[in-house]
């Protein structure tokens, strides 16, 4: 197996705890019945004890015993490639997990001897401040709290249950915690205090950078990756977070170096709305969301705009437009940058200084830095296609503010220079794009949230169908390796919550009314909070209104979560617990009371349009041009909001018994069989096909009668050559309970075909009506 062959992939959620890789490996037959060609592993080396998904390495040196360590992942590679299939192995170069120093050994050794460690270059830690500031104390004041522990192997500083290195050069035998504390190359201060010695990811402390612009920490952290494709255990990676290190463009070159030139490189590369991806990065494409909001976009009904955005604006007493959308975005990326990301914007200004000589001081350089950064409408600005978009930015704010033209001509100076500060400002720009936007914005626009995805422009309501064809058409050229999806571990609603929320498009009158009834007879504490989470409770409910105990808890934890990154009335660092108890005990009266049989009853009147655009996007992701990924579990419905909920576990027994006992084309209902069948056929295809989904090939096929815009397909086919494979899919299918397919017809290709799903044959001019008799999507090959 090649990445040459990879057609599809399944991306399985590793746990030490509970799915390591004997786990996978018992997989592997059912993995190849579904038709993928690659198992997409999450990150398998040794990660903080008890992780739950692999983000928060602690050695990347070793294979995770938790999961089985090296031997067991090599068992497990075997055993896919004795099935026929390739592994994909998700690699995080931007941080390692730092919440337990001892866990993590090059970290304890940092903090141990400080610049004298033989690790002291792999973090970005900011040497220039002295000690190496870390925020875990309650307040600063609480240094007082701190005692010598001598009970182990060596002598340590304890705080509560944490525990810090003593450099033994320093240990005295005093067990004045203070004075030795005082002693060490880190000081601990208040979490609060806005201090802290190192890049973290976004502002993630428990995550500390990696300095992989030097070669030898390239080396030293890809020891195992290396070792992977020498003995041929994988055929790709997936780049965690790329935009978080200092030149992206640089270790991209050096990670192809060390893969080979053959092997499948897809990177978390972030694209905003306009944003393409540069094309001089020695990559196969992004990880899919981009494709994710187009799908997705398309099968909205851009009829209903107009009515939710009046229902957003009278229920939170907001605009709700996109110039509303911007400049909420722009003041958060402010506040943020003044805020949580306060100390890495003084680091920038301090690098500034440093790198050109200014006199200007530092905090007007920061206070520009952070103005140029709040409208950056990109992650990064360093990027090939984005050449002028800094300067542009630059001017901007020297028009609007001249007061800060010396700090602004420090700044571009620094640019200029192409050194630290360079780096530095990009990096903030990126996280502070993803704290603002990502974990808030998204949690405060309420227009209709299904938009607002990893990735999404929430003021881009839908596509049209030849903007959706052109969008397809360029990745089929461009970007034909690049991975699709339309879940993942940090989505934030799951792809069937999304579909049935986009049904709110069809109905926005009936979704106004219903939503006024329900008010009226459970106010919520908080008109945004109410309609944001509103959306996401009619995305999650049981179409039978079975509500479980389970649902009743994964809804509690969400709006948990959903408030307090919102940071509206409530946040992580500040909780208003009333707020918070009202809002629970809002969502305990909706479950408990009369409510929920009204609910019950919507959601039952949209489930089936929900399932409809849920098989539509998974065949067009499917079929449609790139890699595609199907995320653990979603071959069938599945109701998950974000993480930890999206990690949960699969009912692999009941898939496989599904696997087993589907074999015609079933029924479009609840079971979620429609779902797996559409899966498995053209994943199937795919594989069977590999020619006819490569190339850029693509071609619209277009409907013709009263109910055309109700279709959307495209053909597929080798390069140069015909389509040999069609793609038909039903859009906002709610209208045609009351309008039917009429004489809408469907101009097929030349030729005789035959659609896998349901084994129906056209030719010619095909009826929408007999295509679209049994499912709302069909597959037609040649």
């Amino acid at each position: 197996m090649t990445a040459d062959a990879i057609t599809s992939t399944y991306r399985l959620q590793l746990r030490g705890d509970r799915f390591g890789f004997a786990d996978a490996e018992a997989l592997v037959p059912y993995l190849a019945g579904l038709g993928i060609s690659h198992l997409y592993l999450s990150p398998i080396l040794t990660a903080a004890d008890g992780s739950t998904h692999g983000y928060d390495v602690t050695d990347p040196t070793t294979v995770s015993a938790a999961l089985g360590g090296r031997e067991a992942f090599e068992s497990l590679s075997a055993a896919a490639r004795s099935h026929g299939l390739g592994v994909v192995v998700d690699i995080v170069p931007n941080h390692l997990g730092v919440a337990t120093a001892r866990e993590n050994p090059s970290w304890w050794d940092v903090l141990r001897h400080g610049r004298a460690s033989a690790y002291a270059h792999v973090f970005d830690i900011d040497w220039t401040a002295g000690r190496i500031a870390l925020p875990v104390l309650g307040d600063d004041a609480d240094v007082a709290e701190l005692t010598v522990d001598r009970s182990g192997d060596e002598t340590t500083l304890a705080y509560y249950d944490h525990r810090f290195p003593v450099d033994p050069s320093t240990d005295d035998g005093s067990d004045d915690a203070r004075a030795v504390h005082d002693r060490q190359a880190y000081e601990l201060v208040g979490w609060r205090s806005g201090r802290i010695g190192y890049r973290r990811f976004f502002s993630v402390s428990d995550l500390a950078g990696i300095r992989q612009e030097d070669p030898a920490v390239f080396d030293w952290s890809h020891e195992q990756v290396r070792s992977w494709f020498a003995d041929g255990l994988v055929d790709g990676v997936r780049v965690d977070h790329p935009d978080g290190l200092t030149d992206p463009a640089e270790y991209l070159h050096r990670l192809r170096t060390l893969i080979g030139p053959e092997s499948w490189l897809v990177v978390e590369k972030i694209l905003t709305a306009a944003e393409p991806l540069d094309a001089t990065l020695p990559v196969d494409g992004t990880t899919g969301y981009d494709a994710l909001a187009d799908i997705g976009d398309v099968l909205l009904d851009r009829r209903g705009e107009d009515a939710l955005t009046r229902l957003a604006e009278d229920t939170t007493g907001d605009a709700a437009d996109a110039a509303w959308v911007h400049a909420a975005e722009r003041a958060l990326k402010t506040e943020t940058a003044r805020t949580q990301l306060a100390a890495e914007v003084r680091r920038l200004a301090a690098a500034v200084v440093r790198d050109t000589g200014s006199d200007v001081e530092p905090e007007s350089i920061g206070e520009a830095a952070v103005d140029v950064i709040a409208r950056m409408p990109v992650y990064r600005s360093d990027y090939a296609p984005l050449t002028g978009l800094l300067p542009r930015l630059i001017g901007e704010v020297e028009a609007d503010r001249p007061g800060l033209s010396d700090a602004l001509s420090a700044l571009a100076a620094a640019v200029a220079v192409g050194g630290e500060a360079a780096a530095r400002l990009q990096q903030v720009a990126g996280a502070v794009m993803a704290k603002s936007v990502e974990d808030c914005m998204f949690y405060r626009a309420a227009r209709l949230v299904s938009l607002q995805e990893v990735g999404g422009d929430p003021s881009r309501f839908g596509l049209s169908t030849p903007e959706f064809h052109a969008r397809l058409a360029e990745r089929a050229r461009w970007w034909p390796r690049a991975m699709t999806t339309l879940s993942t571990h940090d989505t934030k609603r799951g792809e069937d919550v999304r579909a049935r929320i986009g049904v709110l498009s069809q109905v926005p009158e009936l979704w106004r009314r219903c939503l006024a009834d329900w008010t009226e007879a459970a106010p919520a504490p908080d008109g945004s909070t109410g309609l944001f989470l509103w959306q996401n409770i009619i995305g999650t409910w049981p179409a039978d209104g079975n509500l479980t105990d389970t649902y009743r808890e994964r809804l509690h934890a969400y709006a948990e979560k959903a408030m307090r990154e919102a940071g509206s009335r409530t946040s992580w660092n500040d909780q208003d617990a009333e707020f918070e108890d009202a809002v629970h005990t809002w969502i305990d009266t909706l479950l408990d009371g009369p409510v929920a049989r009204s609910i019950t009853e919507f959601v039952a009147g949209i489930a089936p349009h929900g399932w409809s655009d849920s098989l539509a996007q998974k065949l067009i992701h499917l079929a449609g041009p790139g890699i595609p990924d199907v995320y653990q579990g979603t071959e069938v419905w599945e109701d998950s909001l974000v993480d930890p909920d999206n990690r949960r576990d699969v009912d692999y027994a009941a898939l496989r018994t599904l696997a087993e006992t589907t074999t015609s084309a079933p029924a479009v209902d609840g079971t979620g069989a429609a779902k797996f069948w559409v899966t498995r056929h053209a994943a199937t295809l795919r594989r069977e096909r590999p020619a006819s989904f490569a190339g850029g090939n693509y071609t619209p096929i277009s409907a013709a009668g009263s109910a055309s815009d109700h279709v959307v397909g495209f053909g597929r086919g080798e390069h140069g050559a015909a389509p040999d494979v069609v793609v038909l899919a039903t859009r906002a299918s709610l209208a045609l309970e009351s309008t039917s397919w009429g004489d809408t017809a469907i101009a097929l290709p030349e030729g005789e075909w035959t659609d896998r799903l349901t084994g129906a044959s056209y030719s010619g001019t095909a009826p929408a009506a007999a295509v679209f008799g049994t499912l709302p999507v069909a597959l037609l090959v040649r």
